[in-house]
């Protein structure tokens, strides 16, 4: 379901704003530093996580305002908020219809998926930087991976503590901690798993177009017995002060399928092309398989294509749901027919 209204009070650079964009494109355009990308990023805290820029919540409030701030929408006949209180800046605050819900909620509502300029990088970029960018396909498809995810971290940093102390931890304690590891570790790799498989499926059949084919797989922790692999690093761990084994140290392999070549290795316009086509890909497979296409957020993508890929892109884009775009210049949006327009200034933002 598309965003039909979005307000925001004392989020960023924005006092207060207020957007009603349509269920198709939301073209923003503006110079640099006005403001399109905090538009972005408010959508993108309407799905669990720290938002498109992997902000604390404090980050997000405005310079100069009370300390909180609030992100306030209604998609469909609902109405989804977050934010923060200025007593507790850190704390993310969710409603939905008014009541009180936890974070990873949002997920059962609408899938966000978004693409940045320091995405980018994403090939040469940390296993760690690759796992989290899957993971976010993975929630589009399963979001009970968020809940699965959130466990499986908590339960390792009181291992990692546990291991940690001076005096020897509870056996009984760190056997239990290993086990809800194990538990929602299983969980985790077999939904990245099924998530691999589909989507490489889906870029296998896909069409032969401007945008690179990529082959995924996934490396390191193949689903071995954990609560054994994880028992028998003990001393590894508490040397290392983290666990050493486990799906968070799994990592997204991505190859250039005509050319049998590393993504890494490619040339910055082909991992250009390769990420918008796992994008696109996959948000076609979300529409698939829960019946309405994800809201995409592409910050800045048009300026970085050739005008043969950024053809290619508003017709692989066309009918595929809410699609926000930014761009310095509103010429960059030539050859999108219907739209919602809306040029951005330092604090503000109005129907173009």
């Amino acid at each position: 379901m598309p965003v039909a209204r979005l307000a925001l009070t004392d989020f960023r650079s924005y006092a207060s704003a207020l957007i009603e964009p349509g269920p198709g494109f939301v073209l923003l355009s503006g110079d640099n530093g006005a403001g399109k990308t905090n538009l972005l990023e408010a959508v993108s805290l309407l799905s669990p996580g720290r938002g498109l820029r992997g902000a604390s919540m404090g980050e997000m409030a405005r310079i100069g305002g009370g300390g909180g701030f609030a992100v306030a929408s209604r998609i469909g006949e609902s109405e989804i908020g977050t934010g923060a209180l200025a007593a507790a800046p850190e704390r993310r605050q969710v409603r939905i219809n008014g009541a009180p819900a936890a974070v990873n909620s949002l997920s059962e509502w609408l899938s966000v998926l978004w693409l940045t300029p320091a995405m980018d990088r994403l090939f040469s970029a940390s296993p760690g930087d690759r796992r989290r960018f899957f993971d976010r396909l993975v929630l589009a498809l399963e979001p009970s991976h968020a809940h699965h995810s959130a466990r499986y971290e908590a339960a390792m940093r009181a291992r990692s503590k546990l291991l940690a102390d001076e005096a020897p931890g509870d056996p009984a304690w760190l056997a239990a901690l290993e086990q809800q590891m194990a538990e929602h570790g299983s969980a985790i790799g077999s939904a990245r798993a099924r998530t691999v498989a589909a989507l490489d499926t889906h870029l296998d059949t896909g069409p032969d177009d401007e945008f690179a084919r990529a082959s995924l797989a996934l490396e390191g922790w193949n689903g071995d017995d954990l609560v054994a692999a994880l028992r028998s690093s003990r001393s590894r761990d508490a040397a290392a002060g983290r666990a050493t084994v486990g799906p968070h140290r799994q990592d997204l392999l991505v190859t250039h399928r005509a050319k049998d070549m590393p993504a890494a290795r490619s040339s910055t316009g082909e991992q250009k092309a390769l990420l918008l086509g796992i994008m696109l890909a996959h948000a076609e497979l979300v529409a698939e398989r829960r019946g309405e296409p994800p809201i995409l957020l592409l910050d800045e993508v048009a300026a970085h294509l050739d005008p043969g890929r950024r053809a290619a892109l508003f017709t692989r884009l066309e009918g595929r749901g809410q699609v926000w775009m930014t761009a310095t210049e509103a010429g960059l949006f030539a050859g999108i027919g219907q739209a919602s327009r809306f040029h951005v200034e330092s604090g503000s933002v109005h129907p173009a």
